[in-house]
């Protein structure tokens, strides 16, 4: 009998059947449970918020790894893949803007109309607030000169000078630990701490996920880094690195807001 050969006639990338899914929920579920008993004491909670946290990581890893795959050795990313690809990276910065957009709610609420229980003044009375010409205006210079330095790193990618990309993604990488590193010392030296009412709650809580997300972004331009390295991009093809300086991008502009409202309208306004 003749077998009959199965052709595809579209675009898009049907992926195999992968266990990935089914293990990142798993992964979750641990970590979830294991966080809930570990914040209430209950033995073996911090045992299994570790192993959920490791199962996430590893998840992380190998489907990642499958994805660099696809793309990379089976041709499988067209351009309608890519663009699909893209769409979702734009999505998920979205998400990321609204998540940020309640932080600022919080902060304008607050500092806008200041309840009678903090002095009715913003700063609150007996709150030093941080000087926004100090390390904040430093970090405001390494975070933006970072942004300069990915542009550079694709400009170079997408003109073919592969040695100036990884000279672009080495300073941004070092001016994003500069940065994380500032960050660290400002909260050493603050002030305040997160439990003084309303103020000290929304500037740690805000610049604390940015800075949370500064961490990530170095993790994915490093991984980047990496891949550039290994000559896992091309001119044509390089998505997984423009995700990555959108999502620098992004961080550099909440960090621009951050710095013009919490720390410099912030610390001049008194209502």
């Amino acid at each position: 009998m003749m077998k009959h050969r199965t052709t595809q006639r579209h675009p898009f990338h049907l992926v195999d059947p992968s266990p990935w899914p089914l293990v990142a929920s798993l992964g979750g579920l641990l970590l979830t449970f294991g966080g809930v008993l570990f914040m209430h004491n209950y033995q073996g909670g911090g045992e299994l918020l570790i192993l959920g946290i490791l199962t996430i990581m590893y998840v992380m890893f190998t489907w990642w790894r499958d994805i660099i795959r696809e793309a990379l050795f089976e041709g499988q990313h067209t351009k309608a893949v890519q663009q699909g690809l893209r769409m979702g990276m734009i999505l998920f910065i979205v998400s990321e803007v609204m998540f940020f957009f309640a932080f600022f709610w919080a902060f304008f609420t607050s500092s806008i109309s200041p309840v009678f229980n903090i002095g009715g003044v913003w700063p609150p009375v007996g709150i030093e607030a941080i000087s926004p010409w100090g390390l904040p205006f430093l970090n405001t210079v390494l975070l933006l000169s970072s942004g300069a330095s990915v542009t550079w790193a694709h400009h170079a990618i997408v003109g073919g000078f592969r040695e100036e990309a990884l000279h672009g993604l080495l300073a941004t990488l070092g001016l994003a630990i500069a940065f994380t590193a500032m960050q660290a010392v400002e909260y050493l030296h603050a002030p305040f701490a997160m439990s003084d009412g309303v103020y000290g709650s929304v500037f740690y809580m805000a610049t604390g996920f940015h800075g949370f997300h500064v961490i990530i972004g170095t993790v994915f331009l490093a991984i980047c880094t990496l891949r550039l390295y290994s000559h896992h991009f091309s001119r044509q093809r390089h998505f997984g690195f423009e995700a990555a300086a959108w999502y620098w991008h992004f961080v550099d502009v909440v960090w621009l807001f951050l710095f013009l409202t919490i720390y410099w309208w912030g610390f001049n306004v008194i209502i």
